[in-house]
C-alpha cells in the first residue's frame, strides 16, 4: 500500500472513529439519563445488565481473539468484572453498540491491526530499516510484542497509529535523516521499550481512580531496590502489590513471555528512573491522604480499593496532588538526573 492510501485509509478511520465516538457518548449519555430517573421511575430496575463472557463476544464481533484482546487493552470495548471475581466479561449492550457502528466488522479489525518491521515498513512504502530508525527514535511506539523462537523481543505496532504519523510527519519517510536524529541514533538510543512502557501505564491510570491502585501503577516501573528508596515502609510495598491493577486479557502465558514483561516493564534509563519515581511520590501522597495500607491485625476496617472501571478513561479533574521539597522525598541523591 502506497503512502497516499495509508493517507486515505487514515481519513476513514479518522471518521469512523469521530461517529463512533459521538455513539459512545450518546449511550452514556442515556445511560446516565436512566440512572438519573431514581427509584422511583418507571424504567428502574435493580436486575444486572447482561454479559456474556470474552470467547462469545469476539465471536458475536467478529474478531480474533487476540484483537479482541488487544482492543479491551486499548479501551475499545468496555469490560465489567464477573460476579464473585473471575475474568471479565461484556455487557450485551456493548456487543449491541459495536455492532452498530458503520463499517461492522471490518472497523473494529482495522482499529487493532498490527504489523512487525518489514510489514509496518511496507506500509510507509520506506525501507525497513528506516523504518528500524524512526522506532528506536520514538517517532513510532509498539503497542504490544511476541518472543520468536530464539526469545527475541518482537515489537508490534498499530497500523492506523502508523498512518497517522505517516500523514503527521511525512518529511521524515524520505531524504536524510535529521542531524538530531542521526546523533541520537549514533549513541545506541532505542525508545521502544520506554515508550511501550509509558502507554501501558497510562492505560492502566485511565482504568482506576483510586489512589493505592494508581500509586501501585507507577510503582510497577521500578525495580525493588528503587520502589524501597521512595516507599520505604514494606507493609506499603506489600499493599501495593495486592492492589495493582493488571490487564484484563493478553496476559503472556509462557514462562519466557512473563520474564521478559517482566523486564520490559521496569525503567532502565536515568531520567525516565527519576520521572517515575516523580511520578510515585506524588501519587503515593495522594493514597496515604485517603487511607492508610492495612497493617498486621487490623481488622477489616481499612477501606479496600474499589473494582477497576476498565475501558473507562478516568475524569481530567483527577489532578495529581503537589507539595514542598518533592525531590528531597524522592530520595535521588543526585543520581543520574540528566
Amino acid at each position: 500500500m502506497a503512502v497516499k492510501e495509508v493517507l486515505r485509509a487514515h481519513a476513514r478511520t479518522q471518521d469512523a472513529e469521530s461517529q463512533s465516538t459521538s455513539a459512545r457518548a450518546g449511550a452514556h449519555a442515556r445511560d446516565a439519563s436512566a440512572e438519573a430517573e431514581g427509584e422511583g421511575g418507571p424504567t428502574s430496575s435493580s436486575a444486572p445488565a447482561a454479559t456474556v463472557a470474552a470467547g462469545r463476544a469476539s465471536q458475536e464481533l467478529g474478531i480474533r481473539r487476540a484483537e479482541f484482546e488487544l482492543a479491551v487493552h486499548l479501551g475499545l470495548i468496555v469490560v465489567v468484572g464477573a460476579p464473585g471475581g473471575g475474568r471479565p466479561r461484556v455487557q450485551e449492550k456493548e456487543i449491541a453498540r459495536l455492532r452498530e457502528q458503520p463499517g461492522f466488522p471490518d472497523a473494529v479489525a482495522e482499529r487493532v491491526r498490527t504489523v512487525g518491521t518489514a510489514q509496518g515498513a511496507a506500509l510507509l512504502d520506506i525501507a525497513p530499516a528506516r523504518f528500524t530508525r524512526l522506532a528506536r527514535a520514538g517517532c513510532v511506539s509498539p503497542v504490544t510484542f511476541y518472543l520468536n523462537r530464539y526469545r527475541a523481543v518482537v515489537w508490534l505496532y498499530l497500523a492506523d497509529e502508523l498512518a497517522a504519523f505517516a500523514a503527521r510527519e511525512p518529511e521524515l519517510l524520505a531524504g536524510r535523516t535529521p542531524p538530531g536524529m542521526r546523533t541520537m541514533l549514533e549513541t545506541g538510543a532505542d525508545w521502544r521499550a520506554r515508550n511501550w512502557r509509558l502507554q501501558r501505564i497510562d492505560r492502566l491510570l485511565d482504568r482506576t481512580t483510586d489512589p493505592w491502585a494508581r500509586t501501585a501503577v507507577q510503582a510497577s516501573a521500578l525495580d525493588p531496590v528503587q520502589l524501597a528508596e521512595v516507599v520505604d515502609d514494606p507493609y506499603e510495598r506489600a499493599y501495593l502489590v495486592r492492589v495493582r491493577p493488571e490487564p484484563v486479557f493478553g496476559r503472556p502465558g509462557s514462562l519466557a513471555a512473563r520474564e521478559a514483561m517482566g523486564e520490559l516493564m521496569l525503567a532502565d534509563d536515568p531520567d525516565e528512573i527519576l520521572w517515575r519515581r516523580v511520578n510515585l511520590t506524588l501519587e503515593l501522597e495522594a493514597a496515604r491522604e485517603d487511607r492508610p495500607a492495612p497493617r498486621p491485625g487490623d481488622d477489616g476496617g481499612v477501606r479496600a480499593a474499589p473494582p477497576a472501571r476498565t475501558g473507562v478513561p478516568r475524569s481530567a479533574a483527577g489532578g495529581r496532588p503537589t507539595g514542598k521539597g518533592l525531590l528531597a522525598r524522592l530520595g535521588w541523591r543526585g543520581r543520574g538526573a540528566g
